[in-house]
């Protein structure tokens, strides 16, 4: 797959670019970020335009983002239900579902850079749950061109190691969120803990049976 893409960006340059990313992020399983990094190094070659790139990768990249919202949306949860199925991706609306929950719109800026396989899912879970079109829009696009910008400038920078930087930074991704995720449940343990011990005991139930015994005697 990736040698296919790689024809295709040197034969068609940035249309192609321009068509796979609306394609992938729309939810067909393409190597989206390997083609960011291999874009970096065809500008780093000098064969494509930086502004280029980082444009049209962009606009295809949120294109393909509002896709997918919008099957989410009007199509409904039985149909996200149906396109997981079929593409076996059960653990994977599961982990979009609860970044969406915990993160909001947050979760949508995280998804399209950090951990960008839960992207089309994200996509899919914030239709059929109608978050806001456009919060949706503005973190889909902040979030988009921070991606679009991370690797294609890495691509640029690394252009003879694309397939190792690829590889490497879609391994990252996981133990980044990991720690984000640790970071998060220490902190609310921490807060949980400091109220708990902050808050002042409870009198009223031995107040009401020393009323009661005073009544008794």
């Amino acid at each position: 797959m990736t040698d296919q893409l790689l024809s295709w960006l040197s034969a068609y340059g940035l249309p192609a670019l321009f068509f796979v990313l609306v394609v992938a992020s729309a939810g067909v399983p393409f190597p989206a970020t390997f083609l960011l990094v291999a874009a970096g190094s065809f500008v780093a070659q000098g064969e494509l335009k930086l502004w280029e790139v980082c444009a049209l990768a962009c606009a295809g990249a949120v294109a393909g983002d509002q896709i997918g919202y919008l099957v989410g949306r009007y199509g409904g949860r039985a149909l996200v239900l149906t396109t997981t199925r079929r593409f076996r991706a059960a653990d994977k609306l599961a982990r979009a579902e609860a970044l969406t929950r915990r993160w909001g719109g947050a979760g949508v800026f995280l998804s399209r850079w950090l951990v960008t396989l839960l992207g089309p899912w994200v996509n899919l879970t914030s239709g059929a749950a109608r978050y806001p079109w456009a919060r949706f829009f503005v973190w889909d696009v902040l979030g988009e061109a921070l991606w679009v910008a991370i690797y294609v400038t890495l691509g640029k920078i690394f252009s003879d190691r694309v397939q190792q930087l690829a590889d490497l930074l879609g391994s990252l991704a996981w133990v980044v969120l990991g720690a984000l995720a640790a970071l998060l449940l220490g902190w609310k343990l921490l807060t949980y803990f400091r109220d708990s011990d902050a808050q002042p005991p409870d009198h009223s139930a031995a107040d009401a049976r020393d009323y009661a015994d005073e009544r008794a005697a």
